[in-house]
């Protein structure tokens, strides 16, 4: 009988932080964030909130996006006096939602203030292309940083007998939820291979359930877009019930011409248990926020992701922490930074080149 197993515990630890600071948002009354540039127009009393959209829980934005949160919330219980942790008067909360294309459709409504989306969408959700052409353009949106590379996952029952993205072909195959970057990208990767929705038999759930239906064989495979190792990959090649087929690189290549967000990257050998290397695309995960956001309230946040507190927290916190860093901010962005982050960046050339 197969026992299951956590790979790594410490990833309950952004999840039990993540949850204490959606304790702490409902005991408090919270201030919105208004449009002023200036901090001094809320009450010292009144927390401010930062609404952050992640994805489900078994990927890698809900971790990440809840080790920032907590990151950024203030905290004057547990640090050092005369020393700053966390913004001013700020309340971060980590939301779990259904991915990228949910955070840029609930930043532009005002339902969040941040969120993690992938280039590709903030890209297309921008200028109004791609997968958002004909509908309204999301010009609200501005960056703050680039975080990591996040790699497409196709994961298959280690006895379905799939072993290329073409054995997919009328099979029960999981794209992930509408409002996903995964199904954006699911979708380009099964027309590289002259497949498409209607040649397969999708289902439209999140990864955390494909994972379960897999383990039973109700689904064969299904598709994740995250940073590499993943929980829900992770358990079921620990396991011995999954197993990854590569995207040829080639094709990679050729999916990189016609898309310039998705770069054809590798997954290295063994970062899960019994599984070769594997060929497969990357993208970007973006930290966006809304242009409405104050530019000193960014600015100070900006500020505080790149301190050696925060890095710390996520180095620690996360396998794909570490891949967080200041030198890779501005890779892969290609929509406007907001006015707080650009200041932010600016100082920082300006201090490394003497200025």
């Amino acid at each position: 009988m197969r026992t299951r197993t956590e790979p790594y515990p410490d990833l309950s630890v952004g999840v039990r932080l993540a949850l204490a600071v959606l304790v702490v948002a409902a005991a408090l009354v919270v201030a919105p964030i208004g449009s002023a540039d200036t901090l001094g127009q809320n009450s010292a009393a009144e927390p401010r909130l930062l609404r952050i959209g992640t994805g489900g829980s078994q990927g890698t934005y809900f971790p990440v996006g809840s080790l920032i949160a907590s990151a950024l919330t203030e905290n004057t219980t547990a640090c050092p006096p005369d020393t700053r942790c966390g913004v001013p008067r700020l309340l971060a909360v980590a939301q779990l939602s259904n991915g990228s294309v949910s955070n840029v459709e609930a930043i532009s409504a005002g339902i969040l203030e941040a969120g993690l989306v992938q280039a590709d969408v903030a890209h297309w959700a921008y200028s109004g292309s791609g997968i958002f052409e004909g509908k309204r353009s999301h010009t609200g949106l501005r960056a703050l940083a680039s975080l990591y590379q996040e790699n497409i996952h196709v994961v298959v029952g280690r006895d379905s007998g799939i072993r290329a993205i073409r054995d997919l072909e009328d099979r029960r195959v999981s794209l992930d939820e509408p409002g996903s970057g995964t199904l954006v990208d699911a979708r380009i990767i099964l027309e590289a291979f002259g497949l498409s929705e209607d040649t397969i038999r999708p289902v439209y759930i999140k990864a955390q359930f494909a994972a379960e239906r897999l383990r039973v064989n109700s689904v064969d495979a299904f598709f994740i877009v995250a940073g590499f190792p993943t929980k829900s990959v992770m358990e079921l090649t620990t396991s011995g019930d999954a197993m990854l087929v590569p995207i040829a690189r080639q094709t990679a290549k050729a999916i990189h011409r016609r898309y310039p967000f998705l770069a054809p990257s590798k997954i290295p050998a063994l970062t899960y248990p019994g599984v070769p290397e594997i060929d497969t695309v990357a993208v970007a995960a973006q930290l966006l926020v809304s242009a409405s956001l104050p530019n000193d309230l960014v600015y100070q946040i900006t500020r505080e992701l790149w301190t050696k507190r925060t890095r710390d927290m996520l180095v620690n916190g996360h396998p794909k922490g570490k891949d967080i860093r200041l030198e890779s901010a501005a890779e892969g962005i290609a929509i406007p930074l907001h006015p707080g982050a650009m200041r932010y960046y600016l100082e920082r050339r300006g201090s490394s080149s003497g200025g």
